[in-house]
């Protein structure tokens, strides 16, 4: 019996070693893994009362649609304030072109003056010799000539002050104009932002705005979850890190569906620290009384966007990934950084062309 019982130890010792050396040891098991997501925050950009709230918890949102209405009344009176504040600067803008029109022609009639008080002065004085006008009128010439200079040089002031006001602009490129412009499109997009959009397409989640509340910009009014842009991190042990590289195949089961449904990811990066780091009150290690504790390190795993679709997954739920380290080719950490943006919203693009067709049409109306 004693024989037999160490023959069957000796034959699963031996068994155990060929499924380590040959299989076993290519694969590394946590069940320390949690499925991950981006927590989108809705908050309002302007301050207000809210008026409707079109979403509640659980609902499924598209990107750009409106899930808070706030009252407008305010921002609808800025609005038209600024309006007629741009439609008041370009007609006042528009005078001081006119001006500038009429001071130049002020300036060739005071031009005309001066030539011909300068034509009568040197006539006089061309006759003064022969006694044919008197020193009487030769001075009245001489005050003439003096007077028309004089309105010629203030004159000539006037139109260049009226310059300066306008030089090298048009009406629509005057600075007064264009900050009056400026005025209006903010007004106008204090207007467009009483209505608050979802930043991404997800579910609703922790929805805390309520009808009537008065809301400021900062204020997190529910959160969107991106079910279809999840992954796992998966926290593995410092032994357990040795042959993991980026790339690598994962197989990964949960207990919401069970070890008949699995899934199968790709290692996306190795954390740069223990969770123990980035803690609110890291460890002192260097004490006396210091004891040893294995630590441990997040791999993100992205997941096949089809499995996801076929069977979603929650954030939060607990996850058993094994991930396959035969392949040791690929790197231990990123060495580029992303190409482009890993996430980004179209909501806040572009919007500005009612603006426009605003500004357009009091500047042909007014100008």
């Amino acid at each position: 019996m004693l024989l037999g019982l160490g023959s069957a130890f000796s034959i699963a010792a031996a068994a155990y070693s060929l499924y380590w050396f040959g299989y076993g040891q290519y694969f590394q098991s946590t069940d320390d893994a949690y499925v991950s997501g981006n927590l989108v925050q809705l908050m309002p950009q302007v301050s207000g009362n809210v008026e409707s709230v079109f979403a509640d918890e659980t609902d499924r949102v598209q990107a750009g649609e409106t899930l808070v209405s706030l009252d407008p009344t305010d921002s609808r009176i800025a609005l038209s304030k600024a309006e007629n504040d741009l439609a008041e600067t370009v007609r006042r803008v528009k005078q001081l072109y006119d001006a500038a029109s009429e001071l130049g022609a002020e300036v060739k009639t005071r031009q005309a003056e001066y030539d011909k008080a300068k034509a009568d002065l040197e006539r006089r004085r061309s006759l003064i010799g022969a006694n044919a006008v008197s020193k009487e009128e030769l001075q009245h010439a001489q005050n003439g000539f003096d007077a028309a200079k004089a309105a010629l040089d203030a004159a000539n002031h006037r139109h260049a002050s009226s310059l300066a006001a306008v030089a090298n602009t048009t009406l629509n490129t005057h600075p007064a104009v264009l900050a009056a412009e400026t005025r209006l499109k903010e007004a106008w997009l204090a207007w467009k932002r009483t209505t608050i959009a979802s930043p991404a397409s997800g579910f609703v989640a922790k929805r805390s705005v309520q009808v009537g509340e008065r809301i400021a910009p900062g204020n997190s009014l529910m959160v969107i979850v991106p079910l279809d842009r999840i992954w796992i991190d998966a926290n593995f042990k410092e032994d357990q890190l040795r042959r993991i590289r980026i790339g690598q195949p994962v197989k990964l089961t949960s207990d919401l569906y069970g070890k008949k449904t699995v899934f199968h990811g790709r290692v996306q990066g190795i954390g740069a620290g223990t969770g123990s780091v980035f803690s609110l009150l890291p460890p002192q290690n260097a004490t006396g009384n210091w004891i040893k504790v294995v630590q441990r390190l997040p791999v993100r795993i992205a997941l096949d966007p089809k499995e996801i679709e076929a069977h979603p997954l929650r954030i939060g739920l607990s996850m058993i990934a094994t991930v396959d380290t035969h392949d040791e080719s690929g790197p231990v950490l990123k060495s580029t950084p992303g190409e482009s943006a890993t996430d980004s919203t179209g909501i806040y693009d572009g919007g500005q062309e009612e603006a426009d067709r605003i500004i357009s049409r009091i500047l042909r109306e007014n100008g």
